[in-house]
């Protein structure tokens, strides 16, 4: 039986990471700084560590691991990247040196590590895709993806240089149930999702910017096919994975508002928007047999149904 941790397993991608993990057989640690807020881990052990210090690196490989998946992360959505750029940096830098240092003193064969679309420069509407090695010359449009591209390089530096099959992927905006949903770290699918739910049937919610900036939103079980995918291969150089469908924030409202069954306005409000749009090539993910099976309207119909139930248990006081 392979062994293997997860590195943010309290967070939303890394809950969903550990169960896929377990039902492929493997032994599964979490750790994290907290425990998952919607489910239970399902991890056959979970430490609580501090990741950002190097000897809480080391108790959660106590015991040693064929696999290292470090998804820790102090992130949130563009509110909260835009507002807390410091502790972003900081937070995130101390995480993924003490990680990865701590995987190599421990003999750790295979590393993976989630990077982001964020590295990349704004672009466009309607400008040709590119490709993973236009990150260079590097033009992040946030300090989360100046880190991110930072923490690729000491990666890669370990990897190389201790012999670890390192493998990097460059996440889209990740959506699903059990997503942060509310209180500013949520990502836009989410929140809209939120505000769908708490809006009546004929009424209006707020959006940032004017809705015609363009994204592409990646199910979260779409995800985890190209992180398992990606770390079993043989490629050593970071890799997008996401969906290549793109839609404006207008659309994206369009559709929650159908899958809610509901007629919902939009009131555009100043806040921070981010990039104009990004369009990134997913030949290289792809070539390793992923495509994603969700688009965004079967992700939302899945998505959906959960955060409303949140929405509903939080009126009545019984949310978790």
């Amino acid at each position: 039986m392979k062994k293997a941790l997860v590195c943010g397993a309290g967070g939303f991608i890394g809950a969903h990471l550990v169960r896929r993990l377990v039902r492929e057989g493997y032994w599964v640690r979490g750790a994290d700084l907290k425990v998952p807020e919607f489910a239970a881990s399902g991890a056959h052990d979970f430490v609580v560590a501090d990741l950002r210090d190097r000897s809480e690196c080391a108790k959660a490989l106590a015991g040693g691991f064929d696999e290292v998946y470090q998804l820790a992360a102090d992130m949130g959505g563009m509110g909260f990247i835009h507002s807390a750029v410091c502790e972003i940096m900081r937070n995130n830098v101390l995480i993924n040196v003490n990680m990865i240092d701590a995987a190599a003193e421990a003999g750790v064969g295979r590393y993976f590590y989630s990077s982001s679309v964020c590295v990349y420069r704004d672009m466009a509407i309607g400008e040709p895709e590119i490709s993973e090695d236009d990150a260079y010359p590097a033009l992040p449009d946030n300090d989360y993806g100046w880190e991110k591209l930072y923490s690729e390089r000491v990666v890669t530096a370990y990897g190389q240089r201790y012999g670890i099959a390192t493998r990097i992927a460059r996440f889209q905006n990740t959506y699903g149930p059990e997503g942060t949903w509310c209180g500013g770290r949520e990502k836009a699918p989410a929140a809209i999702c939120r505000k769908v739910a708490e809006a009546p049937d004929g009424g209006e919610i707020e959006v940032w910017g004017d809705g015609t900036a363009v994204r592409s939103y990646t199910y979260v079980d779409d995800l985890l096919d190209g992180i398992r995918l990606l770390t079993a291969s043989d490629h050593p150089d970071p890799v997008n994975i996401g969906n290549p469908e793109y839609v404006s924030v207008n659309e994206l409202v369009r559709t929650v508002a159908a899958v809610a069954g509901k007629r919902i306005a939009i009131r555009y409000v100043d806040g921070p928007v981010g990039v104009q749009s990004r369009n990134f090539a997913n030949g290289a993910i792809e070539s390793l047999g992923f495509r994603a099976s969700y688009p965004l309207q079967r992700g939302i119909a899945a998505t959906y149904p959960w955060v409303a139930a949140q929405v509903a248990a939080a009126s009545t006081g019984t949310a978790r």
